[in-house]
């Protein structure tokens, strides 16, 4: 595979040197005369090595060796100086460069260090990549399913986690936001750096500038003595700002110049601030919408949102709930101390048909309610609440059908409607029996003992007029 170096320096000649000693072993070279336009080149995904010179006009060699450290703290960065500014090196090594090189210098001593530094390079990204499966299995737990919707969530999520670009993650209420954020904190070089999270409509407008910058004592009454804001608490991490769009129209224009300029100030001070901050925001609503309606800045939501993650509704993932079920039931039988393992299959089937308008987080409090309900060591269609199984609904529907019953009781009545709904089912999926058992909300296993109990011969009539195949009782 071919490496990628990066070299930085005002001197053309020495530009060329580098080059082309470089090119010669192998690697692939970009070059800059400018440290402002090799920030652009930073941004490069190939890129494995910068090299850069100290003395350089416009943006020091210091300033770029920062700036490259915060913007690809993956990227190993060598200096490159004249023998009288070694300790100007040795201090930018203390700042976050990985190694020197001093001018003039042999062909063979760039080879050398930069194959050092790709050492290390290649270290920190074996490092990351074990970080990064034991984050993903840490936070298991947050993010269950085997869906082509979940399997592209999580792609998603591994794709924007190594940088530090601010994430905007949208989707309905109880989708699960916060838990995506906090995995890409947790998969990012950031997740040994603080996490600090704060809901946007749960603070009154009165306080959550105070809530998210800070004050010092005696900014206002009460204020007995300072207090550090969310967004400096989130210093060197992740700051996690949930339901972004009831944030406040004057706040939200604060907001904006602290993701610009990178500084705050805490109220009643006159002091500056530097942060560092990666900032994940997250809504149920349409921010665009409410730009055009003028309750949210054009220009903020772009400092927003430089990545969206959409998170898909629990219906348009079906797949995925018998599992988050079975999730939710396993961590709630231990909190409870109850003997439930599992659901039977009727009420899984009846789990997975329903809509879910609250998502993952309705599906969590419905395993809950039918946990306490449950009576045995399995969670029967019985046990699940009534808005998810209809069951007032059809207890209305059918009070009137006593009178239907018979002489021969409810038994042979319910033996009677059992036969007619298979029958109807097969005859709806042509006789095929799979396909029958899914519509019925049963497995194929389930489905072949009632045609047996039944005595339901299933035979595929061909009818000449439709087409389509009929089984016969």
């Amino acid at each position: 595979m071919t490496r990628t170096v990066l070299a930085v320096d005002d001197e053309r000649n020495m530009l060329t040197v580098i080059r082309m000693t470089l090119e010669q072993a192998g690697y692939r070279v970009l070059t800059s005369e400018r440290t402002e336009d090799a920030l652009g080149l930073l941004r490069d995904p190939d890129l494995d090595v910068v090299l850069t010179d100290l003395k350089m006009p416009g943006m020091s060699g210091e300033e770029f060796i920062a700036r490259a450290h915060q913007e690809r703290p993956d990227v190993p960065v060598i200096v490159v100086t004249a023998f009288g500014s070694i300790r100007s090196a040795i201090e930018c090594i203390q700042a976050g460069a990985t190694d020197y090189l001093c001018k003039p210098f042999e062909p063979e001593d760039l080879e050398f260090t930069v194959q050092s530094a790709l050492r290390l390079h290649d270290l920190l990204e074996e490092n990351r990549r074990l970080h990064a499966v034991v984050s993903t299995a840490q936070s298991g737990k947050r993010l269950i399913g085997q869906s082509p919707a979940m399997h592209a969530l999580l792609e998603e999520i591994r794709r924007v986690s190594p940088y530090k670009t601010n994430v905007l993650i949208t989707g309905e209420s109880g989708t699960g936001k916060e838990a995506v954020a906090r995995t890409i904190h947790e998969m990012g070089p950031r997740s040994e750096q603080p996490w600090v999270a704060i809901n946007c409509s749960a603070i009154p407008r009165e306080l959550i500038e105070s809530e998210l910058f800070g004050y010092v004592k005696g900014a206002f009454t009460g204020a007995i003595q300072s207090r550090m804001g969310r967004m400096e608490q989130a210093h060197g991490g992740t700051l996690f700002l949930d339901e972004i769009a009831d944030l406040d129209p004057d706040l939200q224009a604060k907001l904006l110049r602290v993701l610009q300029e990178r500084e705050i100030s805490p109220l009643g001070s006159e002091s500056i601030r530097r942060v560092d901050v990666r900032v994940i925001a997250a809504t149920n609503r349409d921010l665009r919408q409410l730009v055009h309606e003028g309750r949210f800045r054009e220009d903020l939501l772009y400092r927003l949102d430089v990545y969206n993650i959409h998170i898909p509704p629990l219906r348009k993932r079906r797949e995925d709930i018998p599992l988050l079920a079975q999730s939710f039931l396993n961590d709630l039988r231990a909190e409870m101390d109850k003997p439930v393992t599992q659901f039977s299959e009727p009420a899984l089937a009846v789990l997975s048909r329903y809509d879910w308008p609250g998502n993952v987080r309705e599906l969590r409090n419905a395993v809950e309610r039918s946990l306490l309900s449950c009576r045995g060591d399995a969670i029967g269609v019985d046990d699940l609440p009534d808005r998810i199984t209809g069951g007032g609904q059809t207890v209305r529907q059918h009070s009137a059908g006593l009178t239907l019953l018979g002489a021969d009781g409810l038994d042979a009545w319910l033996q009677e409607m059992e036969r007619k709904l298979i029958i109807e089912a097969l005859s709806t999926c042509g006789g095929v029996q799979v396909q029958a058992a899914r519509r019925l909300g049963i497995s194929e296993r389930s489905l072949w003992h009632r045609l047996k109990k039944l005595d339901i011969q299933v035979d595929r009539i061909v009818q000449r007029d439709s087409g389509s195949d009929t089984p016969s009782p």
